[in-house]
């Protein structure tokens, strides 16, 4: 990379600070943020408190400058004097902390001599669900007067912080996360036809669902051979097979909707890696439905596999702005999901998709034979889900959230 000349000013630095960067719905969001803004408006140095991975590559950026402070198990105050040092190594004009990991990063921030600090928060933790573990809820209040600027992703974390912090109004801002809706995109709908914003109407869904009667065919090359064979209809999930995300309510799910003879073409794709997979494979197994199954870890085409599946399952106990159902309502899927965090904010209970009760393994059987039994259901609502992603979720929309946040600051 050139050196700029020295007359030449700099756009502003942001420092993100996260735990890991790692395959993540709030880092899928941290990447699209940076890979989605302009060049000339700020530049980006990402700051791990423990370390990353190789999914550091889907940055797309040469100016981005990545940190590892690997932050040891358990309590290492020694990090925090790192940070500062770093910190006042690359002097940022502003520090963008997130979640409850890194919300302890505003003090040496602040005492690093950093003016302008953003918090984000965007989910929460298996051992705090909705945020009312009182010692969270302490700490929170106690950085509060650090913080110069709020971002939450959904209206529930909004309100949280307004009425269970203390936030202002004044310090708050809601910015919802954004889905390249080029790259998630309905089977039949190339890239060429979205960005020139032709070809809005979708083929209908799937081999199943979406190869019944008049709906044509969606291709399934991106799953085994044989795996979905005709007349299958393919539910599907991508999640980290991890407590708070649930897997196994949708295997029970799917394993009683199993015991329906009506279903028997009915088929479960679970994509993902977690400390979870390998007790969920040996539950379908002794369920006797593991040959319907296919949960074959992390993969690098979610979006090829996303167009295999005829309905797309989120079953998670908490979530902030969920990123996988953008991906799938782009994508043209119906979405069942839980009732938790930001999900209704983005489903629209029977427009384009179904709210269902967290940890509710007989409601998400029920929905999903719903959709199984009314076919033509299930496309209207994948077709409402693109059009609310197009016009309400767009990356350009997420991205001018945040530069709103930025440029207020400066």
């Amino acid at each position: 990379m050139t050196d700029q000349p020295s007359n030449v000013s700099r756009p502003p630095l942001v420092a993100h600070i996260i735990h890991r960067l790692d395959v993540g719905g709030m880092e899928n969001g941290l990447v699209n943020l940076i890979n989605h803004m302009p060049a000339d408006r700020y530049r980006h140095a990402i700051i791990c408190m423990t370390g990353y991975t190789d999914f550091a590559q889907r940055i797309q950026r040469d100016d981005v400058s990545l940190h590892a402070l690997n932050k040891r198990e358990g309590k290492d105050l020694a990090v925090h004097g790192r940070l500062w040092r770093l910190l006042r190594e690359l002097r940022p004009e502003i520090v963008h902390t997130r979640n409850m990991a890194t919300l302890e990063a505003q003090v040496p921030a602040a005492l690093a001599g950093i003016r302008r600090r953003v918090h984000g928060e965007h989910g929460w933790d298996m051992g705090d669900l909705d945020g009312s573990r009182l010692k969270t809820q302490r700490l929170r209040r106690l950085v509060r007067p650090l913080v110069g600027q709020y971002i939450a992703l959904s209206r529930h974390q909004l309100g949280y912080l307004a009425d269970q912090i203390g936030v202002p109004a004044s310090r708050l801002n809601h910015v919802c996360n954004g889905v390249d809706t080029g790259r998630f995109r309905p089977a039949g709908m190339g890239e060429s036809s979205v960005s020139s914003g032709a070809g809005g109407a979708i083929e209908g869904r799937g081999v199943g669902l979406r190869g019944q009667g008049p709906l044509p065919r969606v291709p399934r090359e991106a799953l085994p051979e044989g795996f979905a064979p005709e007349g299958a209809t393919v539910i599907g999930a991508v999640m980290r097979m991890q407590a708070v995300k649930a897997p196994e309510v949708l295997a029970e799910a799917f394993i009683a909707l199993c015991q329906r003879p009506e279903h028997e073409g009915a088929r479960l794709v679970m994509i993902g890696d977690g400390p979870k997979l390998e007790a969920l494979r040996e539950r379908l197994g002794e369920a006797g439905v593991l040959d319907r199954t296919w949960l074959p870890g992390a993969r690098d085409d979610v979006p090829d596999l996303m167009r295999a599946m005829d309905l797309f399952v989120v079953p998670s106990l908490a979530e902030g702005i969920c990123n996988t159902i953008l991906e799938a309502m782009a994508t043209g899927l119906p979405v069942t999901a839980t009732h938790v965090g930001g999900n209704p904010d983005l489903v629209e209970e029977g427009h384009t998709g179904r709210l269902i009760p967290a940890g509710n393994v007989g409601a998400l059987a029920d929905a999903l034979a719903e959709y199984l039994a009314s076919p033509e259901t299930a496309v209207a609502h994948g077709a409402n889900a693109r059009a609310r992603a197009e016009a309400s979720f767009s990356m350009d929309a997420m991205v001018r959230g945040y530069l709103d946040v930025y440029d207020g600051l400066m």
